[in-house]
């Protein structure tokens, strides 16, 4: 079969190798080290995955069979019994974290506000008992609508506590967007706030969820709970359908038990819309995905206890699922929220919470980057980022003179940037540098993470030659996988596993295109 080829015009020869200091200190030290890894986990995947489960998370009963592949569908650490939120929460509980800062948010205003990891399980508890109360059951679907505050995290933590599974929708996605998603999900809950801030404006949630749900749109939905953020009048249908969050979580009990979870149940749909029809449910189920963004967050951005770290991403968004909440509290860091946006009141607004907060590793967009570079660079240099150790980008690729300004200016040239490749369906970050180990190239991902036996083929499924353009393939399955599109696993089916017939193994198709191989992106 003929096919268009892409020719490679990237010919980046800059190589920025780990400082000896960060890499003697670092997760994965050496080049060796990660090929050890890779080596390991090509060879036996299985094994590979199931000793870090074992090492790595709390479960409340270990599993049968670690894989049960029925292609297209993978099912991990089947008869497992686990709880993310009890890995998130509960087992540092019990450790020196306990009084760590989990959670520290900031405003927009400039309010802020610290959780502990005991002051973040008391208050998932207490909103995980209010669920209850209103009559969420386990499977039941909640639906999450929210400004980038605590309780946006909250609420997830404790959906997951009681295995209801969420759902988060964007809060900058309009009331038919909304009402799309509810239906689709069968939501029984919404959980929302009166406005949030954005840019000096507030953005009307609550007003927006009155829109999707008027004229009984959505009739699964039952009951709807309101955060007092932004403080404006708002229609509440009381003594019905709507309550205040407050008012419900002042009375609730902070004594709820983790519920056990099978590894693969439900653990959140999150709508991607795709480039036609109607939004996709992208599946992601609990164990496995418990377990990828575990360990993709603390070797990717090489944690140590005392960091505080800082992803940019809205929890709307696949990266703030992974790598504000689950992964970073799983592994027992400290994440940082910000509710606000550069704006033109504080375009150096960013810097300021980098300042302020003393942190050190910092995960954002080229889209915001190439803005920073607009703005200039007088307003980073005006701050003190000495706090900064590293710096990762995501979203989409960088283009190597953006990735060039942000090495210097915001990175003072000491900073490794961890460029990242992932996608919603594929749970965690695919393809990027592990810090310690691998030299950084501008505008590269560089390197497959341990696990992802990524391949580039061509429209058969074979190989390509080197430095030859194809599609992005993965030729084995990982634990953080999109399980399915709710409600249609024919879909699922359809849009990633019928391109390509499957050869030596099965393949992955993911809609991405590349223009260099994985393992010649750093000699390249």
């Amino acid at each position: 079969m003929s096919q268009p080829t892409i020719e490679s015009i990237l010919q980046e020869k800059r190589l920025f190798p780990p400082s000896t200091e960060f890499s003697q200190n670092a997760q994965i030290k050496s080049l060796e080290d990660y090929q050890r890894l890779y080596d390991k986990a090509k060879a036996d995947p299985q094994k590979f995955w199931a000793e870090l489960a074992e090492t790595e998370l709390h479960w409340f009963q270990k599993w049968d069979t670690v894989l049960d592949w029925q292609a297209p569908f993978a099912k991990w650490f089947v008869g497992g019994k686990i709880n993310i939120s009890y890995n998130c929460l509960d087992r540092h509980l019990t450790t020196w974290r306990k009084n760590k800062a989990a959670l520290i948010w900031e405003g927009e205003p400039g309010d802020s506000r610290t959780l502990t990891y005991a002051q973040l399980h008391r208050e998932v508890c207490q909103f995980a008992n209010v669920l209850k109360q209103l009559g969420v059951q386990k499977g039941d679907r909640v639906g999450i609508y929210m400004p980038m505050i605590p309780e946006a995290a909250i609420a997830m933590l404790a959906c997951a506590r009681i295995g209801a599974p969420h759902s988060v929708v964007f809060g900058g996605f309009s009331a038919e967007a909304l009402r799309d998603r509810l239906i689709d999900a069968q939501a029984k809950v919404v959980v929302t706030a009166d406005g949030g801030w954005r840019k000096d404006a507030i953005v009307p949630l609550k007003e927006q969820v009155d829109k999707a749900l008027a004229d009984d749109a959505v009739p699964s939905v039952e009951n709807v709970l309101v955060v007092k953020r932004t403080g404006q009048d708002i229609y509440m249908q009381l003594g019905g359908r709507d309550h205040w969050w407050h008012d419900l979580q002042k009375g609730a009990s902070a004594d709820c038990p983790a519920e056990p979870m099978d590894s693969e149940d439900l653990l959140f749909v999150l709508y991607t819309s795709g480039s036609t029809g109607k939004p996709k449910g992208v599946v992601h189920t609990t164990g496995g995905y418990n377990l990828y963004t575990h360990m993709t967050t603390k070797w990717i951005f090489d944690l140590q206890d005392t960091d505080v770290y800082w992803c940019t991403a809205d929890v709307g968004w696949i990266t703030g699922h992974s790598y504000i909440v689950y992964g970073p509290l799983s592994n027992g860091a400290t994440t940082l929220m910000y509710e606000g946006a550069p704006r033109a009141s504080n375009p150096g607004c960013f810097w300021d919470v980098i300042e302020k907060y003393g942190v050190n590793i910092f995960y954002t967009a080229p889209t915001a980057i190439r803005a920073f570079i607009k703005m200039g660079e007088h307003h980073p240099n005006a701050r003190n980022l000495s706090s900064l150790r590293l710096l990762g980008t995501v979203g989409e690729p960088i283009n190597p003179e953006a990735w060039m300004w942000y090495h210097k200016v915001i990175g003072g040239e000491r900073c490794p940037i961890v460029d990242t490749w992932w996608q919603t369906e594929t749970g965690g970050i695919m393809i990027t540098p592990l810090p310690g180990a691998i030299s950084t190239k501008p505008g590269s991902a560089t390197l497959p993470f341990p696990g992802i036996l990524a391949d580039i083929v061509d429209l058969e499924g074979n190989t390509v030659p080197e430095n030859e353009g194809g599609y992005l393939a993965v030729r084995y399955p990982w634990p953080g996988m999109m399980r399915t599109v709710y409600g249609d696993p024919e879909r699922f089916r359809r849009t990633y596993w019928e391109h390509i017939p499957p050869k030596m193994g099965i393949i992955l198709t993911l809609p991405a295109m590349v223009q260099e191989k994985m393992k010649t992106a750093i000699s390249g």
